[in-house]
């Protein structure tokens, strides 16, 4: 065993949400798949307020090896904020982020690994194909179609979480501070060389998964919201296009009135008058209801995570409270 106080050459930080049942045959499958290219790795385990358990076996893990190292938020935050906690307490040299259900397979960083040296900082996994079933692809397509057409950044559905970054890299993605998060957007934003690494995507080791389709469709616009204006222009464009409607209806008003007349007066002036200023007030409430909505969540400053207990790591707390 390795002095746990030595720097670690690799991290994997891994979230962790009602995934008792996976974490023991994960522990055994990182260490075996580690191994035999380094002997100097941590284990990052970022429990995030699943409640079923899992707490007590990362604590039971962390027990029989100090490279595994627990971390307790103090509720359910999400994922992508577990991944965040997870990221300001790895340590190592080069990052994987993986998920904990095994359909990440370990067996798989070291092609990754492999991948990097060859002067990439940062390698995706792309997943041939997606051992999830029709719903969940149905659900994850939906999703980058609509955050393709609104976000102005284009997503491959084969990538996700499943990746490894130099420590140069994590250190500028532990800058972005705001509260919309995508892990895997982050790490575009950040740029650097990368590149891509075919993997098998397994089944799930156990239980399934926590995103509904409502989720998913929350997250597409948080992602979308923060990372384009899109969605504003086209409200805007909605909004004249149907002012511009409301004239055309009226001149067809117009021309009815004064060929047949109407029966009721003042009719095309009101339908006019609320169409016109109805679908110019839709596109300004857009945008104020997006920008503000945005500076109101950012501007209150609050902490992305609270964690509630640690094991296995460095006395960083105070400056992980002050961001």
């Amino acid at each position: 065993m390795p002095n746990p106080a030595s720097q670690p050459h690799l991290s994997v930080v891994i979230p962790v949400y009602k995934a008792r049942d996976c974490l023991a045959e994960l522990y055994r499958r990182l260490v075996q798949a580690i191994e035999p290219i380094m002997f100097n790795f941590e284990l990052v385990l970022v429990e995030d307020g699943g409640e079923d358990g899992s707490w007590e076996e990362i604590v039971t893990l962390a027990g029989q090896d100090p490279r595994v190292k627990g971390v307790k938020l103090s509720r359910n935050f999400g994922q992508h904020y577990a991944i965040t906690a997870g990221l300001d307490f790895a340590i190592g040299e080069w990052v994987v982020v993986m998920d904990c259900d095994l359909q990440d397979q370990p067996e798989e960083i070291g092609k990754l690994y492999r991948k990097a040296q060859e002067g990439y900082d940062l390698v995706f996994a792309r997943r041939q194909e997606r051992n999830d079933s029709l719903y969940r692809k149905f659900s994850s397509s939906l999703f980058s179609l609509l955050y393709n057409y609104l976000g102005d950044i284009k997503v491959d559905n084969t990538i996700a979480n499943f990746s490894i970054a130099s420590h140069r890299v994590i250190t500028y993605v532990r800058q972005f501070r705001e509260r919309n998060r995508s892990f895997p957007i982050l790490l575009n934003s950040a740029g650097f060389r990368r590149g891509y690494v075919d993997v098998v995507h397994a089944a799930r080791y156990a239980g399934g998964s926590s995103y509904t389709f409502g989720k998913l469709l929350d997250l597409a616009i948080q992602c979308i919201v923060s990372q384009s204006n899109k969605p504003l222009r086209l409200s805007i464009r909605f909004g004249f296009a149907l002012a511009f409607l409301s004239v055309l209806y009226g001149a067809i008003m117009v021309i009815r009135y004064l060929r047949d007349g109407i029966s009721v007066p003042g009719w095309t002036t009101l339908v006019v008058l609320v169409c016109f200023l109805g679908g110019l007030g839709f596109a300004n409430l857009g945008i104020l209801g997006l920008y503000l909505g945005k500076v109101f969540d950012e501007v209150k400053g609050r902490p992305l995570y609270c964690v509630e207990q640690a094991l296995n790591v460095e006395a960083k707390m105070d400056r992980l409270s002050a961001r």
